[in-house]
């Protein structure tokens, strides 16, 4: 759905129109469209290889990888049930700048808002139909309340260029997704699918809007919030960094097997690994998140950026 060639052909006002068109067109229901009375089974695996690097954890047996893959999926409903809340809090604030203006961007933004809304009442859902099939134990060491209000207090600029990273790596997730797996989940298989339907319209509003934006602030404005980036892709490390530890120790704790704390070691660290690449990496890396930051930040403020990245591999 996402074209960098289509969008740079069009004008701005048209983008907003055709985000409404195909937020019209691709509407879902979660229990209508995704759910569908369906259950988590726990011989499948809840996310595909790709993400979760599975042939990695090499010291691990075919249903290990499994159960790793599920645990993975129940964290992923709980980052993005987080992301999803502030994300839309932003969404909704810089809205205010269309109220007496551009209408059609105003109607763009609030169905945005409303499919975060939508958003994270599912992975609410996914998360709770997840807990039915796992073993007790696990623990998403962030709060999403708590994250959110830290995320907006940075600047616009930045939390809109981490907010393009998130959009631009559901892309990749459902790509992933629909890989040849006969093992994953079709009701996960769906999530994503239905997920990216509508994440792919948020992908070019957020664009949009942080473009915008820029034009809005000054060179040392913008400096200061190249730093407010950083400083949030560092943050979302932080808790990719508490929650792989977490999540080994889980795996640790119920795989019906002992593990060692060297083998410990180094399935937490492949834990991290993945979660670098799904939540950051994944994004930053985007052909289009690379083209749009690049026309906004000079040569030096790219180059700190991207090595504030390197540093998290």
């Amino acid at each position: 759905m996402y074209s960098s060639e289509t969008v740079q052909t069009i004008s701005t006002n048209e983008r907003y129109a055709r985000c409404i068109e195909a937020s019209k067109r691709v509407r879902w229901e979660i229990d209508r469209d995704i759910i569908r009375g369906r259950r988590f089974d726990p011989m499948q695996k809840f996310m595909p290889d790709g993400l979760t690097m599975a042939p990695k954890f090499t010291t691990l047996s075919e249903g290990e990888r499994r159960f790793v893959s599920q645990i993975q999926g129940r964290t992923y409903a709980s980052v993005f049930g987080l992301a999803e809340r502030f994300v839309n809090a932003k969404v909704l604030e810089v809205s205010r700048d269309h109220w007496f203006g551009d209408q059609t961007a105003l109607e763009a933004l609030v169905r945005f808002s409303d499919e975060e809304l939508k958003h994270q009442a599912l992975f609410r859902r996914i998360e709770s139909l997840i807990d039915e099939v796992l073993p007790p134990g696990y623990d998403f060491v962030a709060d999403a309340n708590e994250v959110s209000k830290a995320v907006l207090q940075k600047s616009t600029w930045a939390v809109l260029g981490l907010t393009l990273d998130i959009e631009l790596f559901t892309q990749l997730h459902y790509r992933q997704s629909i890989e040849s797996d006969e093992s994953l989940s079709p009701l996960f298989r769906d999530v994503f699918l239905y997920h990216w339907k509508e994440e792919s319209q948020h992908a070019i509003l957020d664009e949009l809007e942080w473009v915008r934006h820029d034009t809005m602030i000054d060179a040392a404005e913008r400096d200061s919030a190249v730093d407010d980036l950083i400083d949030l892709v560092n943050a979302v490390d932080e808790i990719l960094v508490a929650q792989a530890s977490g999540d080994a120790r889980y795996f640790a704790e119920t795989c019906g097997r002992k593990v060692t704390a060297g083998e410990r070691r180094a399935i937490e660290a492949t834990f991290l690994e993945a979660y670098r690449w799904t939540y950051i990496h994944s994004g930053a890396e985007h052909r289009r998140f690379s083209n749009v930051l690049s026309a906004m930040v000079s040569e030096t403020q790219g180059t700190r950026i991207q090595n504030a990245l390197k540093a998290l591999h």
